[in-house]
């Protein structure tokens, strides 16, 4: 009789906790289920390309602390929007239903999806298309549907909140304006709560377009009550009021085309020229993605990855995983796609920041 068999594939940009998830998705499966493991190399595109390998035991023991997916990842490919090149072109096509006779040829009982709002899509149309799919949510944004969190949003969080407080004592050293760029595409999560949590004095996400000169009022007023410097800190998304977000470059060939980034420059320089004060801008970008992750992410991805291989023994598919309070949970895919988790107005972290005297580009 064959052996059971099950696949796994991490999508999107990289993220600390990947590895975790495969390594629990592995080990939980092996051990628990007696089952096979097969790893698609490089997100969907492995799907798309036929590439793939066994995961064995010995394989995924000792990458619990690695950041980074020992699989790979790709934020470019998509089954159903593959781009090739013909006569010198490229050209877009669906090749959904090559992906899915992999799928039937390596008889596969589930399809594990790790990733973000992307990966969740993608994984839900899979299934509409008769996939056995189990998700797990992943993202450092936290911007994901029906889970109170997501694996890999602890570590970014923890490494924004490093970097404020390193540029703390240089702010108020050469008494200076420090505007701290962080991720989070449209949502605010990373910035609010790194935000929060290294004292920045005020924070700009994409959920509260900001007034330029209410931020000019705040910086002077600190400087008129010996504070001769400010923290700045401001989520890639982030728009002026009336204005548009600042877009870094366009990637044709990804399902995500716009990258952001960049808003911290152009606040500094109008800081700078409107109040005098000296302004410098610390774009942490992929910093954020990378390295161990924290024990709460090896945790929350094990927790996770265990759920999941639950999920396939009991046949419960098309379901993303999730947290709710402490308990790991299952939720229908179809939820999530296509949706992105945003700071609502009323988020108790913004009152809190309120309470302590954090201005939010405007006045509230």
């Amino acid at each position: 009789m064959a052996k059971r068999r099950i696949g796994i594939l991490t999508g999107g940009g990289d993220c600390p906790g990947l590895n975790a998830v495969i390594r629990g998705v592995t080990k939980t499966a092996i051990n628990r289920y007696g089952m096979e493991v097969i790893g698609f190399q490089d997100g969907f595109e492995g799907l798309i390309e036929n590439r793939f390998k066994f995961l064995t035991f010995e394989e995924v023991s000792g990458i619990l602390t690695q950041g980074g997916t020992i699989l790979g990842s790709s934020n470019k490919a998509n089954p159903f929007a593959h781009i090739v090149i013909e006569n010198g072109k490229k050209v877009v096509k669906d090749v959904s239903d090559e992906t899915m006779q992999l799928y039937e040829d390596l008889d596969l009982e589930a399809l594990i999806c790790v990733g973000g709002d992307g990966t969740m899509t993608i994984a839900g149309m899979l299934a509409e298309k008769g996939a056995n799919v189990v998700g797990v949510p992943k993202t450092i944004d936290k911007d994901l549907e029906e889970t109170d969190t997501t694996f890999g949003f602890d570590t970014a969080r923890l490494v924004a909140t490093e970097a404020i407080d390193r540029l703390h004592t240089t702010a108020q050293s050469h008494h200076r304006v420090m505007v701290v760029e962080v991720m989070g595409r449209n949502a605010g999560w990373l910035a609010l709560e790194s935000g929060i949590a290294g004292g920045g004095d005020i924070i700009l996400i994409p959920e509260i377009p900001y007034q330029i000169e209410e931020i000019f009022r705040v910086v002077r007023q600190r400087g008129r009550f010996g504070k001769r410097f400010s923290i700045i800190v401001v989520a890639e998304g982030a728009k002026p009021e009336g204005g548009e977000q600042v877009i870094n470059k366009i990637v044709e060939d990804s399902p995500e085309q716009i990258r952001l980034g960049g808003i911290s420059h152009i606040i500094a320089d109008q800081i700078e020229r409107e109040t005098g004060i000296e302004s410098r801008v610390a774009i942490l970008g992929h910093l954020q993605r990378g390295g161990t992750p924290t024990p709460l992410d090896r945790i929350l991805a094990t927790r996770f990855a265990v759920k999941a291989m639950e999920l396939v023994e009991q046949k419960k598919f098309n379901e993303m995983v999730a947290i709710k309070g402490n308990e790991i949970v299952s939720v229908p895919i179809k939820n999530v796609m296509g949706r992105q988790k945003l700071v609502p107005l009323d988020c108790p972290l913004i009152d809190a920041g309120l309470s302590v005297g954090t201005n939010f580009g405007i006045k509230m």
